[in-house]
């Protein structure tokens, strides 16, 4: 388990068509909405095209106090849904802030790295990638200072 696949952003390629939160809200909750329904968001700033999703680092695992985050035997980070009890305490807690609640839901959500938005993405933006855990985690400690 020192492999995990997350989302890589090709933000010279985005064109702001969102299919790619479209997909990820489908997956999430059902429909195709985007925004506030999808665990990933893309978003356009003076300097172009940015894009927040779940690495999994993980650091939200040991937050939750009813255990309902785990990590999977391919480094992915999952929620379980029957298990949460909505306190947000991950949500709060998320270095990223890519932990989400849609409006109206209780259960927050995350990416899954399921791919659904990089099969959705028009222009090829989105890429699934594998990356070393480790790799993932010295950038999100050094990102927060923790190790500085």
């Amino acid at each position: 388990m020192d492999i995990v696949k997350i989302i890589k952003f090709h933000p010279e390629k985005c064109k702001g068509h969102y299919d790619c939160e479209r997909a990820c809200s489908k997956v999430m909750h059902k429909n195709d909405k985007g925004g506030e329904w999808a665990a990933l968001r893309i978003v356009k700033t003076g300097e172009g095209w940015e894009m927040t999703d779940c690495n999994h680092c993980g650091l939200c695992i040991d937050v939750c106090p009813v255990q309902a985050l785990k990590r999977l035997p391919n480094g992915t980070v999952v929620l379980n849904k029957s298990t949460c009890v909505g306190c947000l305490s991950c949500v709060a807690f998320c270095p990223r802030h890519v932990m989400r609640r849609a409006p109206g839901v209780v259960v927050p959500h995350k990416c899954i790295s399921c791919g659904a938005c990089v099969k959705a993405c028009p222009e090829g933006a989105l890429e699934l990638v594998e990356v070393p855990i480790s790799e993932v985690e010295e950038q999100v400690y050094h990102k927060q200072g923790v190790c500085d």
